[in-house]
């Protein structure tokens, strides 16, 4: 199981955001420079975040900008708004388990329950992570660099 790089470009594009916001203007290619990908890609992401109402994207002059104070856009905002997964439907169960056999006619009711428990474990501490956890580590980060 992996989930998709959207979910990192995501939050890569909102503390770019945040730090360059005084600076300069937040478009699709700055932010796909400093990720390293194609605009398109970050078009696409920038689509779901707003759609998700994290952030807003002022055409013109305006560029992008996170919607919401930092304490309060969480990993699971961003994760639910890049991610195509529904509700505890993290794993992808396999299609057509043998219903002859006692291990394939019963897979699903020994398993569901443990892979929903895994999913919900994940999206609690997805929940305790916030940007502004963020902007803090990169602070220190930035600060390590410098000394």
């Amino acid at each position: 199981m992996q989930i998709s790089s959207r979910f990192t470009i995501a939050v890569h594009m909102l503390v770019c955001m945040e730090t360059f916001k005084e600076q300069y203007k937040i478009t699709s290619d700055f932010l796909a420079s400093s990720i390293n990908v194609n605009p398109v890609i970050i078009r696409r992401i920038l689509s779901q975040l707003k759609d998700a109402g994290l952030i807003e994207v002022k055409r013109g002059t305006g560029g992008a900008a996170v919607t919401r104070p930092l304490e309060q856009v969480t990993f699971l905002d961003v994760y639910r708004a890049v991610e195509c997964i529904g509700e505890n439907t993290l794993f992808h169960f396999h299609e057509n388990p043998n219903q002859k056999c006692p291990v394939g006619k019963n897979i699903h009711n020994i398993l569901d329950d443990r892979l929903r428990q895994v999913q919900d474990a994940m999206e609690r501490e997805l929940q305790t992570i916030t940007l502004a956890d963020m902007m803090k580590d990169l602070d220190r980060y930035l600060g390590k660099q410098e000394g």
